[in-house]
């Protein structure tokens, strides 16, 4: 707005001297505020006068008008309550604030030194030169917002706006966050189409002032290691702002986050075990905050790469069906969060859980785990995946160095009273070190499954083992759907190829003899499937035998069910019937019970329900045996002398 000074001072004749100042101050700053804060990437905002120029604007005004009418309430009930939320919602961008909260979360977070991967920095930053940028990182830790923006602050990017949850926004650091940056939504919607609506409303005002966003697409931190599924609800609400903006594009950035240790994995596992999440408050924060005193190594952030919004949605988002909107929110969310496994650094600590984990709580020597370790390494190399290893694990130093810090955090123990020290994962630590491994797992799905595709083939079960093997391969991929990301069929058909290519390039004349396929699976290093599906698996049979055990007749109560798992799967553990407690996770049974929903098994029935979910755990126990033989292959390929068990065999 531009005001004619000379009008000014002729208004305010007649006020006093300090009149023109007076005036100048309320209403000059915000202005300065808002220019100051487009040249320094909206670092100075003022929530009151965002959630004016949202109320002002008549893409406001109208929209409350349509939604009282499609809600048949009063227009002033609707704006009422709009202009709460916003005010509840709009974050600020104070630059003294800024600069506390930053120097704030470098305390917190001093645990780490911070490692940002070159690559796509340069190109990132082009990119928001023009558009908003949306940041989607992996969720580990409470500490990824603070060890983020910090990061990128120091590469040149302004400052995001951190969509959080309002469970975070409790007093004295609610404000502080509020004030430097963090927007807070609730962690609910449904039903509550007014705060959808200005939801949508705020989302479109940051787009078009070109302020880049940051939040964590899988809704909470992660409980196992890996990626958790996408929650498509921001990601939808971002489609919908972006289409009204008027903006021509937007990009999303996968970004990878990992640590070489972590703080809350331990309390992580309780919660796996059945123990109720701990609700955030000051005296969490508190004791959180002191914990992070001690040196825990690195955290390794990645740039996937960016995907633009208009590209992903389309010009014609808005004359889209509803059920086209929603799948193609699922491909953008699915996609994202390959791109974010496809840059995720293969770690020394991810590699040595490896080798420990599968093993049914056996002890190796520091010779058995380099045994262990060097085709890995090898495999690593030759699939050229990203890696932060080098050079920790390339001497008998480096791999008790990380043995080391793994003993001194308490998720293994060494024993060095015999002729040999031996390592294995400590009691009750499986599903800790199963949360350093699986931040890697994802690279190793796919060879997983190739294993037990050939191991299929040894049997001799397949009249065109070539095209049956690939059957067998969809099979694993529709087992494993709910737990992993896998590419579309053609996509995951090349990658089973492609491994099957690093075993033997003669693969497909392999495959087509079982005397041959044995042959191969004889030979080829390192086996792998035990060390990356027994948990799964192993938590999908009890599950389903728990399903075949419960009358067909009887809905499936999931608390109830879920909590009989965990205490068969004890004593099941106890009779060494399990292998790990690795497997006892409500995750992964949770997961278990979406698959035998997703089967149609848990809907009440007769004796045709009774034997489809008997044929389930059929099918997982034959899937379980193969296990037990892939670990006897693995244990023999480091010296040990192990009779594996006949393929198919559901017991040890």
């Amino acid at each position: 707005m531009i005001v004619d000074l000379g009008k000014l001072r002729g208004r305010l004749a007649g006020r006093g001297a300090g009149a023109l100042p007076g005036f100048l101050r309320p209403h000059g700053a915000p202005a300065r505020d808002r220019a100051e804060g487009r040249a320094q990437g909206g670092q100075g905002q003022i929530p009151f006068l965002v959630c004016e120029d949202i109320i002002r604007s008549a893409r406001y005004r109208s929209g409350v008008r349509e939604l009282a009418d499609r809600l048949a309430r009063p227009p002033d009930d609707v704006d009422r309550r709009a202009r709460a939320y916003l005010r509840e919602m709009v974050a600020g961008r104070n630059r003294l604030v800024l600069d506390v909260w930053e120097r704030f979360g470098a305390y917190v977070s001093r645990a780490y030194r911070t490692d940002l991967a070159r690559a796509r920095v340069d190109e990132v930053r082009r990119l928001g030169r023009g558009h908003t940028l949306v940041f989607l990182p992996s969720h580990r830790s409470y500490l990824d917002p603070l060890v983020l923006r910090p990061a990128l602050l120091r590469h040149g990017f302004p400052p995001n706006h951190v969509l959080s949850g309002i469970n975070l926004s409790f007093w004295p650091l609610g404000p502080l966050m509020r004030r430097s940056g963090y927007v807070f939504i609730r962690r609910s919607l449904a039903g509550d189409e007014i705060y959808k609506w200005v939801l949508r409303q705020y989302l479109g005002h940051l787009l078009r002032d070109r302020a880049n966003l940051e939040w964590y697409v899988e809704g909470g931190r992660t409980r196992t290691g890996k990626l958790r599924p996408p929650r498509y609800g921001l990601l939808t609400y971002l489609a919908e702002a972006f289409h009204d903006s008027g903006v021509d594009d937007a990009y999303i950035v996968p970004v990878s986050i990992v640590y070489d240790r972590l703080y809350e994995v331990g309390e992580m596992e309780e919660e796996a075990r059945g123990s109720a999440k701990k609700p955030e408050n000051l005296s969490v924060a508190v004791r959180y905050i002191k914990a992070q005193g001690r040196r825990r190594g690195q955290v390794h952030l990645a740039f996937g790469e960016p995907l633009s919004v208009a590209a992903e949605l389309g010009g014609d988002w808005a004359a889209l069906p509803q059920e086209r909107r929603r799948r193609a929110i699922q491909r953008l969310g699915i996609e994202v969060m390959h791109r974010i496994d496809s840059v995720t650094p293969v770690t020394a600590m991810g590699l040595v859980t490896l080798c420990l984990l599968g093993l049914g709580g056996r002890a190796l020597t520091v010779t058995e785990i380099r045994a262990t370790l060097a085709p890995l390494l090898g495999y690593v190399r030759d699939r050229r995946l990203p890696s932060v290893v080098a050079p920790r694990l390339q001497d008998v130093g480096g791999v008790e160095r990380v043995l080391d810090v793994l003993i001194a955090d308490g998720v293994i123990t060494c024993y060095a009273k015999g002729t040999d020290p031996v390592y294995q994962v400590a009691e009750n630590q499986e599903l800790v070190a199963a949360f350093y491994r699986n931040n890697i797992i994802h690279f190793l799905v796919n060879r997983a499954a190739t294993e037990l595709v050939l191991q299929a083939a040894a049997e001799g079960h397949y009249p065109d083992p070539v095209t049956d093997g690939w059957q067998e391969a969809l099979r694993l991929r529709a087992l494993l759907e709910f737990e992993f990301f896998f590419d579309d069929k053609r996509t995951f058909r090349h990658r089973i190829q492609s491994e099957l290519a690093l075993m033997d390039e003669q693969w497909t004349e392999v495959l087509r003899s079982p005397h041959a396929a044995e042959e191969l699976l004889e030979r080829i290093r390192p086996h792998l499937a035990h060390r990356v599906l027994a948990s799964y698996l192993e938590a999908y049979l009890l599950v389903a035998e728990r399903l075949a055990a419960h009358p067909s007749h009887e809905p499936v109560e999931e608390r109830a069910f879920l909590t009989d798992c965990l205490d068969t799967g004890r004593q099941l553990l106890m009779q060494q019937r399990i292998t790990s407690s690795e497997s006892l996770s409500l995750e992964l049974f949770t997961t278990g019970l979406r698959l035998a929903r997703h089967r149609g098994l848990l809907d009440p029935g007769g004796d045709q329900v009774t034997d489809r979910r008997i044929a389930f755990a059929r099918e997982l126990e034959t899937l379980v045996g193969r296990l037990r033989r892939s670990r006897a292959l693995a244990l023999r390929d480091i010296g040990v002398t192990a009779s594996p068990p006949s393929a198919g065999s559901g017991q040890p």
